[in-house]
């Protein structure tokens, strides 16, 4: 039976991303529906709904998973028409000053969910949470130190946590999650709907005009970007260069310039600049234009892109060319060259040079330079 059979109304489009097994959970606890009763509604044995009930009960040690379910609450508990499964019971009010996110959609909790579950599949990478902050972040260790690759919305990390796509073994006042197999799952679910979203427009484009003639406009660069998503998941261009060696048997890229390259991944993911579209980007680097947040009212957001857009003009055409694509958009270097019309492995030389100058700007700027703006 569906969510709204089981509320007694159709479930509203800001509850369609919770687990059934949430909404029976709640259904339970918070509106006193007994077991037996809920099994007659989900038309199953008393006993499976019994072991969501205690799953979920055990799941609540979860900080993130325990906010998910007190911020739900409330808001299935009053939905239209639910007295008819659930008996009315008054709610305990979150408090006046606590920082409530806007209600979350299954539509933005996939588009947030993808950004950060290919995160969480880089190696070494968690999901920091502090219990005071709004916001929590995914960090990386790497061999050039410990990086922070994004920055997401609390109603975001409660979700994932309810849907048991991340998990944290050692609960704490800094807790950190994993990427589950569960996550893993629902990742290559998210990327083949994305995957399936682009083939869709191309292929009512080449309806249009004729499938050769779509297909010919479609140059190389364009055809990477649809299929993007499905790669470089567990290593960005830099981690896979740090790892080769010079004649003199020295790694090509050492730590402090992997540390600058991934400086400036993070300042482009905090500016959320990763849906800006590339074609603007010529316009954007030589002042001609600015990108806009996705979220412009982000104090945080804003300093972040104006690091990214600083240190992009310092390095100048060329420099920042190389750097926007494999440190930002985590493009191959073959890709690369061929698109910015150099030859064959002459661009792992112009990345070094582009990173040992952005080195020297982040050492220029010193603390002004300071990753939370």
């Amino acid at each position: 039976m569906s969510k709204a059979g089981l509320a007694g109304a159709p479930a509203t489009k800001d509850l369609s991303w919770v687990p059934m097994a949430a909404i029976t959970y709640l259904a339970h606890t918070e509106g006193g529906t007994s077991i037996r009763a809920l099994a007659r509604r989900l038309g199953c044995h008393a006993s499976t709904v019994s072991r969501q009930v205690r799953a979920l009960e055990a799941l609540r040690d979860d900080h993130l998973v325990d906010e998910a379910l007190r911020r739900l609450g409330p808001r299935v508990m009053s939905h239209p028409d639910a007295g008819s499964c659930i008996k009315e019971k008054r709610m305990t009010a979150l408090p006046e000053d606590q920082n409530v996110q806007p209600s979350l959609t299954e539509t933005r909790l996939n588009r947030e969910a993808l950004r950060v579950l290919r995160r969480l599949c880089e190696k070494g990478a968690v999901l920091a949470v502090a219990a005071e902050m709004d916001k929590a972040v995914v960090v990386r260790e790497t061999e050039a130190g410990q990086n922070r690759t994004a920055v997401v919305d609390r109603d975001i990390a409660e979700a994932m946590a309810l849907k048991c796509w991340i998990s944290c073994d050692a609960p704490g006042r800094v807790s950190r999650y994993a990427i589950t197999s569960a996550g893993r799952t629902a990742l290559g679910q998210l990327m083949a709907q994305a995957e399936n979203r682009a083939r869709g427009f191309v292929e009512s484009q080449a309806a249009f005009l004729g499938q050769d003639a779509a297909l010919e406009q479609e140059d190389g660069e364009e055809r990477q970007a649809r299929y993007r998503i499905r790669y470089g998941i567990a290593e960005s261009p830099l981690i896979l260069l740090s790892r080769r060696r010079d004649r003199d048997g020295s790694r090509f890229l050492g730590p402090d310039l992997v540390r600058a390259g991934e400086r400036l991944r993070e300042d482009f993911e905090m500016a959320r600049l990763g849906d800006t579209p590339r074609d603007d980007w010529t316009d954007i680097l030589t002042g001609a234009a600015r990108p806009t947040p996705a979220d412009w009212q982000n104090v945080t957001a804003r300093a972040a892109q104006a690091r990214v857009l600083g240190a992009l003009r310092d390095l100048g055409p060329g420099l920042a060319d190389v750097a926007l694509r494999c440190c930002c958009f985590l493009e191959g270097l073959e890709s690369t060259e061929k698109k910015l019309g150099w030859s064959a492995r002459s661009g792992k030389i112009v990345l070094r040079i582009a990173l040992q100058r952005l080195k020297r700007h982040y050492a220029e700027l010193g603390d002004s330079a300071g990753l939370m703006g």
